[in-house]
């Protein structure tokens, strides 16, 4: 069983930035893939960014060249920078480890209003 824990969401204005962290109960390097999903309102789950064991990364087209994944496995964390924030970018944002099965954290709120 693996347990994820997102923070550092919050309310930022448009334009701010914001640095999200999920922290994992095991080592990231033994998980396949982590990434982050969306969910903004009246809107599905969305898949943000992806990273893998081996370092490759993938992006949603929306965050592309303002978003950044990044992992630092002596913390077992994994990392999303979010720049250049826009009010679209407002949603729940979930962390996600998948291997055999697929884990999710509770979810951080990230607000982008002026």
């Amino acid at each position: 069983q693996v347990q994820l824990v997102e923070s550092g969401g919050g309310l930022v204005q448009p334009g701010g930035s914001l640095r999200l962290s999920c922290a994992a109960s095991v080592s990231t390097v033994s998980i396949n893939t982590m990434g982050w999903y969306r969910q903004a309102p009246g809107q599905p789950l969305a898949l943000v960014a992806q990273i893998t064991s081996s370092g490759s990364t993938s992006y949603a087209d929306s965050v592309k060249g303002r978003f950044t994944i990044s992992r630092d496995n002596a913390k077992n964390t994994v990392y999303l920078q979010m720049n250049s924030l826009k009010p679209e970018d407002t949603a729940v944002y979930y962390c996600n480890a998948k291997n055999q099965n697929n884990y999710w954290g509770r979810g951080t709120q990230v607000t982008v209003s002026s």
